[in-house]
């Protein structure tokens, strides 16, 4: 099953890599937000960070903070260099418009923020209810996905979510090579660690929370981190991480247990060695990397499974460390929608397996294909492939593609996210599972024909409990009243957990798992608890594989 899953990663959810031309160019400029001048009146909201004054805006009862810098530009001599303090600022510094978010492709990449791309990009926003004096709110900073390679913080509209009552606050990482490179002459020290710059990032915006979120009303004791698909790969990263603890008191992880055995170090910086030579660094320096074009940077690199055990920021495999215990104790919430992969399989197109480039042996449609498709996904034997077929018969299915699409899903997120619950719930910690089923949940990353996959897939849970303005599809018809009921039920349930650790509202019951069997299953009006989750996902076989 580690196999499967380190295997079977890089195509699950860095579709970025394997699904998108990522020949790009990028645009390199500043970030904006220079200093203004005083406010007048008191229309719009300033408050004193530890950089200076900052004004922000206020509407519907939501006041907004937006590119507010947490580290230095990590720019020349600090690319790939744990993030430095940010400088102060005279006067009154603008923060009503965003940030520029971090290197990415141009093109083909449906989380493309609009706006400035810059490396000069570690900011975040904040969104706050409207202070009341002495408030104390419970802090939900929300990391976002994306395969490490694309998205950025101004794509999540925490204001509905701050209407609940919970300070929200966005954030951007490094991405691809410029977060995640491992190579030994960017090491600190020979032998010492490398990669994992965007974890890195992710620890210095909460640090930056903890020293200025009571600012904005927030409680720096009440901080949740949450993230969905690899922004929840994050949250599971930072829950092990030794550099992280003490910095969030909860956890949400949405779609992000996917890939829990991260590379050893003298793997990943071999991959970053024979990345040196494909950008013209044959001489292997850190100032030949350090010269190189950002849109070099980003066209040629792949991540193959996100993050590496560097000895600093991860000292273990995330999977190994959940197993044994060695974790932040803190309550979670974990939960997967119905079909994972389906969005890879049907809504993108994806034909090559797990990000290596290597084709699938045909078309995933045609039923000729299956077991040969299941082999090259999953790296198995053609033995375990014709297993697993059988295990999944095409006949129990509607189509070739939806029993291809649940069964990867089940392998690489379904059973994880399960073993996920079982690790942290034996060792006390409150643990909420659940599972997304609101099968007619619009796609809106996808054009309007292949909006509607007839299972809820990755990603379909985030207009439910984020705006998302910058969504490259308009969805070709607004959440029905039942949906959008749905929607503030479990805005209200992420907003009580944030509070108190318990997800549980007056309108909505939701247990902890127990010993892995209780999952909440979200449907528009009948939202209930299941049993049943390990059985329909067939994880006793994948478990026995």
């Amino acid at each position: 099953m580690k196999a499967t899953r380190a295997r079977r990663v890089r195509r699950a959810v860095l579709f970025a890599v394997s699904s998108v031309s990522v020949a790009a160019t990028v645009l390199v400029a500043g970030v904006g937000g220079a200093a203004a001048s005083p406010a007048s009146g008191g229309a719009s909201p300033i408050v004193h960070i530890d950089g200076g004054l900052v004004r922000g805006a206020s509407a519907a009862g939501v006041n907004s903070f937006l590119g507010l810098p947490y580290a230095a530009p990590p720019t020349g001599k600090l690319r790939w260099r744990p993030p430095q303090p940010a400088a102060s600022w005279s006067g009154v510094r603008d923060a009503t418009q965003f940030g520029a978010a971090c290197p990415q492709a141009l093109t083909a990449n449906p989380f493309l923020p609009p706006g400035t791309i810059s490396e000069d990009c570690l900011n975040l926003n904040v969104y706050t209810p409207t202070p009341r004096s002495g408030s104390h709110r419970p802090v939900l900073v929300w990391i976002h996905g994306g395969g490490l390679v694309q998205d950025g913080g101004r794509n999540y509209d925490g204001t509905k979510l701050a209407a609940d009552g919970t300070v929200v606050v966005t954030i951007n990482y490094r991405l691809g090579a410029l977060g995640f490179l491992a190579h030994p002459a960017l090491a600190s020290r020979p032998g010492g660690a490398a990669g994992n710059y965007g974890l890195m990032d992710q620890q210095a915006a909460l640090r930056w929370v903890q020293r200025n979120i009571a600012q904005f009303g927030g409680d720096p004791r009440n901080v949740t981190i949450a993230g969905q698909s690899a922004g929840g790969l994050s949250v599971l990263a930072q829950m092990v991480s030794p550099g992280a603890r003490g910095l969030f008191q909860k956890a949400i992880v949405q779609s992000g247990t996917f890939a829990l055995n991260q590379r050893p170090l003298a793997a990943a910086e071999a991959s970053g060695e024979t990345f040196a030579q494909s950008v013209g660094c044959a001489d292997q320096t850190a100032a030949c990397l350090r010269s190189v074009p950002v849109s070099d940077l980003v066209s040629r690199f792949g991540v193959e499974i996100p993050g590496v055990v560097d000895g600093s920021v991860l000292t273990q495999p995330i999977g190994t460390a959940l197993a044994r215990g060695q974790f932040a104790r803190v309550p979670v919430i974990n939960g997967i929608t119905h079909d994972e992969e389906l969005l890879f399989v049907a809504g993108l197109g994806i034909t090559v397996s797990q990000g290596t480039n290597i084709p699938l042996a045909g078309d995933p449609t045609d039923p000729a294909n299956y077991q040969a498709n299941i082999a090259q996904a999953l790296g198995v034997s053609a033995a375990r492939a014709a297993a697993i077929a059988s295990e999944y018969p095409l006949s129990a299915y509607p189509s070739p593609v939806a029993a291809f699409s649940l069964l990867v899903s089940d392998a690489s997120f379904a059973c994880p996210a399960l073993q996920v619950d079982r690790w942290t719930a034996v060792r006390g910690v409150p643990t909420y599972a659940y599972q997304f089923n609101d099968d007619n949940a619009p796609l809106n990353i996808l054009p309007p024909d292949k909006q509607h996959l007839g299972l809820s897939t990755h990603g379909t849970e985030l207009p439910y409990l984020f705006g998302q303005p910058n969504a490259p599809f308009p969805v070709t018809r607004t959440l029905t009243p039942d949906q959008q009921a749905l929607a503030a039920s479990m805005r209200t349930a992420w907003a009580s957990f944030a509070a108190s650790g318990n997800p549980s509202t007056r309108a909505l019951s939701w247990p902890s798992v127990g010993n892995g069997t209780k999952v909440l299953s979200f449907v528009p009006l009948q939202s209930k608890v299941t049993t049943d989750f390990a059985a329909a996902h067939h994880c006793s076989f994948w478990a026995a594989g």
